[in-house]
């Protein structure tokens, strides 16, 4: 022990002590059974697989399933398009349906204009013919709203069929595909 001037002991100094020492370090590396050298070689090991794994497993996954969503998003528009076109039909069967009408309404008034000046035969006679061509524009109508329609649903079982396989990635049976349509056709309707 030094003394100090006096004869007062001084004490002995000690040494500072840095955050991690090398000796905690080291009690701290067994509590846990850290030893450097595997330590070291697993975090080499573990950077070499995740590079392996991304180079050969991640782009090959990533790149499927871009893929795959771009499939299923070309197959929304399919059903977007086939909905526009079935509601274009659609209006256009409303349209002729309101044109028929108005020139069937503009026959009858006619009818009704000229039935004050003509015999009661004459104006049966127009009467008539106004709601023949009406029946036939009727007919007309819904002849072509069918023939679109079934066209539509022809149109729409395929592309039904072709996005299922494209994002099934298999060949469908018949029955598959009749169901499919079937099922389609039903949600279609609703």
């Amino acid at each position: 022990m030094v003394e100090a001037a006096g004869g007062v002991p001084l004490a002995a100094p000690t040494p500072k002590k840095t955050f991690l020492d090398l000796k905690t370090m080291d009690t701290i590396s067994q509590q846990f059974g850290l030893y450097w050298p595997n330590f070291i070689a697993q975090v080499i090991l573990f950077v070499i697989v995740y590079f392996v794994l991304r180079k050969y497993a991640f782009r090959p996954i990533v790149t499927m399933l871009e893929e795959r969503r771009r499939r299923i998003e070309e197959g929304q528009l399919n059903a977007e398009r086939i909905k526009k076109q079935l509601a274009e039909a659609q209006a256009k069967y409303e349209e002729i349906l309101a044109r028929a009408n108005a020139e069937s309404q503009r026959l009858i008034e006619e009818v009704r204009q000229s039935g004050d000046r003509l015999a009661e035969q004459k104006r049966q006679q127009a009467i008539a013919e106004a709601e023949q061509i009406m029946t036939k524009a009727r007919e007309s109508i819904e002849q072509e709203r069918e023939r679109t329609m079934v066209e539509l649903k022809r149109d729409f079982g395929r592309l039904v069929v072709e996005v299922t396989e494209k994002v099934t990635k298999k060949a469908l049976t018949p029955e598959d595909q009749q169901r499919i349509n079937e099922e389609a056709l039903r949600d279609l309707a609703a």
